[in-house]
């Protein structure tokens, strides 16, 4: 019981809430592991709770009618998910999939939303959250309709090192590991396309790549390329116990 009250408090938006509403959270809350590659929920599944990840990685997905799958976002510890349960409980339209083993705290959306009602800077922070992850998911959107392969892979690259990049020798080392593959889930494309033109950004001295690490060597030189300033933030998570 008291690790799961320190889950919730190692959360941001937790940590500030008085100890008799992490209280309330903990009795209602449950946690789960999952092994890497299974599935945290599914579409159309009864969107009644949000979930917290305190360890591994979990990505959001969604697919087509015809099959075709796109990721929406990874989510790492310290971050909420499923959080459109809070504004739509009927069901789910994405689902999540367990990059590594994962543990997450499941908290009904009736509770958060009684909390949203009682404090206002965590109803704040919810509402921020949902918006910066759909002010991302709509920038890629735009992406998708309106660039070349190259730009929306360049940019892809440029918002994974705001969110994933780490200091290295030279440039910004990606800290998340992706195949060509789930590249392309991500910009819309194919794994074909994505491997040529992250050959070409090699080529150019912009990237180094392989076994599935990425180092942007010249971060700002690719986002002026695309007409985008590039800012680096730091790594979110979880303090350390």
């Amino acid at each position: 019981m008291a690790e799961q009250v320190w889950h919730l408090k190692s959360c941001e938006l937790f940590a500030n809430l008085a100890t008799d509403q992490i209280r309330r959270l903990e009795m209602h809350s449950r946690v789960r592991s999952f092994t890497a590659r299974s599935l945290v929920y599914l579409p159309y599944q009864a969107a009644d709770s949000v979930f917290l990840l305190t360890r591994g990685m979990v990505k959001v997905c969604h697919s087509t009618p015809d099959g075709k799958q796109s990721t929406l976002a990874f989510i790492e510890p310290g971050e909420l998910f499923g959080e459109l349960a809070l504004f739509d409980p009927s069901q789910r339209d994405e689902f999540v999939e367990v990059v590594t083993a994962a543990t997450v705290v499941m908290i009904p959306a009736d509770q958060l939303i009684q909390l949203m009602s009682e404090a206002n800077a965590f109803a704040v922070g919810i509402t921020k959250l949902v918006g910066l992850r759909r002010q991302r998911i709509q920038r890629r959107l735009r992406n998708l309709l309106f660039q070349s392969n190259r730009d929306r892979l360049t940019h892809l690259l440029l918002e994974l090192a705001e969110q994933f990049g780490v200091p290295a020798e030279q440039g910004v080392r990606l800290r998340i590991k992706l195949s060509h593959q789930e590249l392309a889930n991500l910009i819309g494309s194919t794994r074909e396309s994505v491997t040529i033109v992250l050959g070409q950004l090699k080529a150019e001295g912009l990237i180094e790549s392989g076994r599935r690490q990425i180092v942007l060597l010249r971060p700002q030189q690719m986002a002026e390329g695309v007409g985008q300033s590039y800012r680096q933030t730091p790594p979110q998570g979880l303090p350390t116990r």
